[in-house]
Formats: structure tokens, sequence, C-alpha cells
């Protein structure tokens, strides 16, 4: 106990009397009293925590998307791209009780409610320690963390416990990075080992394929014997009956036995060509289907290449754009509904790589359809990827564009490649409907 470090941003609790702690109710005050008092106890705000707990929740609970979107909504000093300072801002706006510091209490308990109401079952603050300890162990951080430090129950001691057990954890993060790198270098020759690996059995398929063929026809020349004996052993049949020598029938029966066993196995090998017929037409399906995903990764990824040298290439000369190009780029705001959560910061990139201010709503999964028309209202054009969108939020987008008279954009394709084509062809000004885009056609909302 004596050994706790006295630069703790939790002061370690000292030893108080007994009846001054929650632990053993005081005799002198009416049980009645006391049930009031219990009552009236209410989980922490972010703004009753102390100052460390702010650094913590604001760096685990919130996302760096929601961090900008409540940068961008509360009008932050700080730039958006400056995550740093953007977190310090906010650390720094839940000190007191305002705008920000609900809106994020409020975010917060909307988002890990079902934490909320685990941590809602421990009565005590020894309770509410052990079900943190639980959680940490099995790597969930965030929802815990909010409800344990908010807990209506827990001390300040306990608060400093969970406030080591989170900047130990940041540093086995940091040091878990090299280990990271090191794996993706490894990896990165695996991939390199499995595509040489492809590549082989690749050859070897066409090898297959092509013993697969022969034996293919080998099987139909002896399906067609197979068909000639069948149609003799009728006639050897038909002849059976006009046969009236004992020693006749006898040979003949051994004929016919003969023939049938034969016509038997043959059958036999026939369904085993048959089954080697479908498994080698399963075999070029795979083929054809991963020679489609190379050919369009590989597209992708000489789209990306191209734009990247071409923005590269604008950033290094310091000649100013014609005047007629100047002019081209007649949108300074645009709005993008729907497409890939996980690309959102692929697609604000380029976006600023074109000097636009790119809107983002995930087309109504996360983001509500009630800010659909504000968002639209703020912006000079839209883009709408119809293959990765909600309903509600395309009809939604069409109808407020067409009142508004703003072009909207609407192209097939989620990934990177497209949205910067879409995005290139909407800066200029192009909406023409009979244009495409890696294959996919754009259309404007009607």
């Amino acid at each position: 106990m004596d050994n706790y470090p006295t630069n703790a941003p939790f002061p370690y609790l000292q030893s108080v009397p007994r009846n001054l702690t929650n632990d053993t109710p005081d005799q002198s005050i009416p049980r009645s009293a006391l049930t009031e008092r219990s009552k009236s106890v209410q989980r922490s705000k972010i703004w009753q925590l102390k100052e460390a707990n702010h650094c913590p929740i604001i760096g685990t609970c919130l996302s760096m998307d929601e961090l900008i979107r409540f940068a961008r909504r509360f009008h932050f000093e700080a730039s958006l791209d400056d995550t740093f300072r953007l977190h310090v801002e906010m650390v720094d706006r839940m000190a007191t009780r305002n705008n920000v510091s609900e809106a994020i209490q409020k975010h917060l308990d909307t988002r890990y409610q079902l934490y909320l109401s685990r941590f809602e079952t421990v009565k005590t603050d020894g309770e509410a320690l052990n079900l943190w300890k639980k959680y940490f162990n099995n790597g969930e951080i965030a929802g815990p963390l909010w409800a344990a430090l908010t807990h209506k129950r827990i001390t300040d001691e306990t608060r400093g416990k969970i406030y080591g057990d989170i900047h130990m954890h940041a540093h086995q993060m940091g040091a878990g990075q090299a280990a990271d790198a090191r794996r993706l270098v490894q990896l990165e020759k695996d991939c390199a080992e499995m595509k040489t690996t492809l590549s082989q059995q690749k050859s070897k398929h066409v090898q297959i394929e092509t013993k697969l063929r022969q034996r293919l026809q080998e099987a139909m020349a002896e399906i067609q014997h197979l068909r000639q004996a069948e149609k003799e052993l009728a006639k050897c049949q038909a002849r059976l009956t006009t046969i009236e020598s004992g020693k006749t029938m006898i040979d003949m029966g051994q004929r016919l036995m003969k023939l049938t066993v034969m016509n038997e196995q043959l059958q036999e090998t026939v369904k085993q060509f048959d089954h080697i017929k479908q498994s080698l037409q399963v075999a070029c399906n795979k083929i054809a289907s991963l020679m489609q995903t190379r050919d369009a990764l590989v597209e992708e990824r000489d789209a990306l290449k191209a734009r990247l040298l071409a923005d590269q290439t604008h950033s290094v000369s310091a000649v100013p754009l014609p005047p007629d190009e100047q002019a081209k780029q007649q949108y300074g705001c645009i709005i993008c509904v729907g497409g890939r959560i996980d690309l959102f910061p692929q697609y604000r990139l380029i976006a600023e790589q074109l000097g636009i201010l790119l809107l983002q709503h995930d087309g109504g999964r996360q983001d509500a359809l009630s800010r659909l028309s504000e968002m639209v209202n703020r912006a000079d054009a839209a883009l709408c990827p119809t293959d990765c969108v909600g309903h509600a939020a395309y009809y939604q987008l069409k109808r407020l564009c067409k009142r508004s008279g703003k072009p909207c954009l609407l192209y097939k394709g989620k990934g990177v490649s497209s949205f910067a084509a879409a995005l290139t062809q909407l800066a200029t000004g192009k909406t023409s409907l009979s244009r495409t885009i890696n294959g996919s056609l754009l259309e404007t909302a009607e």
C-alpha cells in the first residue's frame, strides 16, 4: 500500500474510520436515510470524472471517424487533418458540462448500452473491478471502460487501477506493432511464394485438363463401341428364339452373360468418366473465377496507380492550371451517399487531392437519414454508388437533388478506383449518361 506511486493520476485512498466508508453503514444513521441515500446514487457523467479519465475515454471509446464528425459538428479550432490536436481539444472540452460533453455522454451511453446494462447488475466497487478485469482479459475494452469508469459505485482507487490497465495496454500495443511489421514482411514473402505455387498449380491444371480431354475422347469412342455392341446383343437375343439346338442355347447363353458383364463394366466406366467431366467443369469454373478476380484487382491497381502519378505530377508542377481547366472545377463541396465504410478515409483523401470538400453519409447504416437533407443542402453536387447504399437513402437522395436542382451522379462499383473516376467525372462538370467508368455505367438522377 505504501508503494503506490505518488504521481499516479488517481491518489491512493488512505484508510479511514470504518464508520465513514460505504462498506458498513453507520449505526447512528437511520435505515430509512441510508435507503434514500442509496437510491440517489447515479452514474457519473463524463464532466464529473477526473481529467485523467478523459484522455483514455476519448482515445479508446471514440473512433477517428466519430472524433472528426463531432469536431466538424461543433466547429473545433483544430484542423480536421490533425487528429492529435482534435483529441487534445476534445479532452479539454470534457472538463466542464457543455454542448460537446453532453453530446459525447449521450453518444457513448447509446453506443455502449449493452455494457452499461451488464455493469448495472453489479452493486459494489469490487464487483465492478472484477467485471472490468473479465472483459479486459478477453480483449473487450471500449464498452467496458465506459461502463466501469461511470459506474455509480466505483471509487477513485478502482478508477486508478483501470487507468493503469489501459496505460500498460497502450505500451503493449506499441510493442506489438514491431512484431506486426515483422509478420507483415513474412506474410508478403508467403504471398509471393503462394503466387509462385499458384502459377505452378495452374500449369499442372492445364496438363491435367489436356489429359482429361484426351481420356474423354477415348471414353466417347468406347461409348460408341458399346452402343454398337448393344445392337449386336439385340440381334443375338432375336436369334435365340429361333435356335432349337440345346448346345447352341448354352453357347448363346454363355455369350450373353459375357456381354452383359461387359456392358455393366462399360456403363460403370461411363459413370466414372461423367464424374471426371463434372470435376473438370468445376475446376474450369474456379480458374475462370480466379482470373476474373485477378483482372479486377489489376484494373483497380492500375487505376489507382495512374491517379497517384497524376496527382504527384500536379503537385510537383508550379505552373497554375489554365483558365479553362480552372473553370471545370465547379464543385467545391460534394456529398457521397453510400459506399464501403472502411474505404471512407481513402475517399476523403482522393477528394482532398482534387481540392474538394467531401461530405460522407453511409446510406443509413449508422448515420441517420434525417441528416441527409442538411448535408445535401451544404453540398454542390452528389455521388452515390448504387450497389452499396440502402434503398431509403438512394430514393431520398434522388428526391433531394431533384428538388434542389443539384447534380447527382449515380454509378456502379464500390471500390476506390470507381469512386475516384466518378469523383473526377463529376468534379470536371461531366455527367453524361453514356460514359462508363471501369466498365460501370454512369447516370444522373432524374
